[in-house]
């Protein structure tokens, strides 16, 4: 009887073994050989990272969120996309108070002092304070602009480029600087009626035409005051729509909005 009852106890020890299981971080991996876990730790491995990418990407930021994610691979570091953002948003804060301080010493301007009318156009036009900090504010936040985007953005960059959309058409062209220069000095800015001017463009390729990401540099005066998109008047075929909707319609990508109290917003 000895024989038998050794061969009775090994039949058991080996069915416990082959009914035993394997415990790994990914999940009960039953008796299989070692390739096989190796594949299925893999596979839980890349759904954990999926999982991950797509977590954080629902907490990013617009901008972030914007851009896409074949231009986002080109990126050299994981952070670049969020040092776009906060050294764009930084070339707002320091176009503000560069642009303040030149009048105001260390302060915003008031409310009355926005509407202030500091001068005259060629037509006779009013210019108030809030208009002329708004055009030097822009010229230090673009110049700033342009370099961080030598440094982060992987692609072709447009810096105030004009174009003209034909929107029933879905038709798209550029205006050259020169000529855009041109039609201004001989008055003819009836001939720029209907185009569009956004501070940058970011675009995913090579094609011109079409933008990654759009962005407007925005500076509410007075500072209280929420930045937003300017809505065309009754002069423009766009009428009603504002120039984030257009943007979006004639170059293709998202438009946001960077001011030096907001970052970067829709709107």
């Amino acid at each position: 009887m000895r024989p038998v009852t050794s061969l009775w106890v090994a039949c058991v020890l080996l069915t416990a073994c082959a009914g035993g299981s394997r415990h790994s971080r990914h999940g009960d991996l039953r008796f299989v050989d070692s390739e096989t876990a190796g594949k299925a730790r893999h596979a839980a491995y890349v759904a954990e990272q999926a999982s991950a990418r797509a977590a954080t990407q629902a907490m990013a930021s617009p901008l972030v969120r914007a851009i896409p994610p074949a231009v986002l691979a080109l990126m050299q570091q994981d952070h670049d996309a969020d040092e776009l953002e906060k050294q764009l948003a930084e070339c707002a804060v320091q176009a503000e108070q560069l642009g303040n301080a030149r009048y105001f010493e260390n302060r915003p301007p008031t409310r009355q002092e926005c509407a202030e009318v500091v001068e005259h156009d060629r037509c006779g036009k009013p210019v108030t304070r809030a208009m002329q900090l708004g055009k030097q504010k822009h010229v230090l936040a673009l110049a700033c602009a342009e370099q961080v985007l030598k440094e982060l953005w992987p692609a072709p960059f447009s810096i105030e480029q004009r174009y003209r959309y034909y929107p029933n058409a879905r038709f798209l062209e550029t205006i050259s600087r020169e000529k855009e220069a041109r039609l201004i000095a001989e008055g003819c800015t009836e001939e720029l009626r209907g185009t569009i001017k956004p501070d940058l463009v970011l675009h995913g390729d090579r094609d011109l035409l079409k933008s990654a990401l759009t962005l407007d540099f925005k500076f509410p005066c007075p500072d209280s005051n929420l930045p937003k998109w300017t809505e065309y008047g009754p002069s423009s075929p766009y009428i009603g729509r504002t120039q984030g909707e257009i943007y979006k319609a004639a170059l293709g990508g998202p438009a946001l909005l960077i001011s030096p109290g907001n970052g970067v917003r829709p709107r």
